[in-house]
């Protein structure tokens, strides 16, 4: 992997990375609603679900929406140099536009939009991230996502 300048990521802002391909499977949805305790029929329940318009068990909103980290490990995006840690600081816009039913597969497409400066060796990279879902025609979602780098 390709390691680059803080400086460099910032110069080079509009460049996309797409990850590989990752199946939401039912037993990572059900990981997700033991974790958060959100164990809504429509996550759960294959045999309620399929009575749904959704025709079966979809992923919680918010587990796509957290495959941003495993997603972005998944693509060739070089490393920074000197970075000690990266926090997700949050999201300036998230929409939820597709469900993303169990058993499909999805991958993240990633353009960093901006890189700044907040202080010495604090940066902000925001993140336009689209998570789509394999042979469909909309994404699941698309979220501007907001990091601090510390270099």
């Amino acid at each position: 992997m390709t390691a680059i300048t803080i400086q460099e990521l910032a110069e080079r802002v509009g460049e996309e990375y797409v990850s590989e391909w990752v199946e939401v499977t039912q037993e990572m949805i059900n990981r997700f609603a033991d974790a958060t305790d959100d164990h809504q029929f429509i996550h759960v329940n294959p045999e309620l679900a399929k009575m749904t318009p959704f025709g079966g068990t979809i992923a919680h909103g918010f587990l796509t929406l957290s495959l941003f980290t495993l997603l972005i490990g998944k693509t060739d995006q070089p490393s920074i140099q000197g970075l000690k840690m990266g926090l997700n600081y949050g999201g300036n816009k998230v929409r939820f536009l597709t469900p993303v039913r169990s058993g499909k597969r999805v991958r993240g497409r990633f353009k960093t939009t901006s890189v700044t400066e907040r202080r010495p060796g604090q940066w902000e990279q925001v993140i336009e991230y689209t998570l789509e879902i394999e042979a469909e025609a909309k994404p699941a979602l698309v979220a501007e996502w907001v990091v601090l780098l510390f270099v």
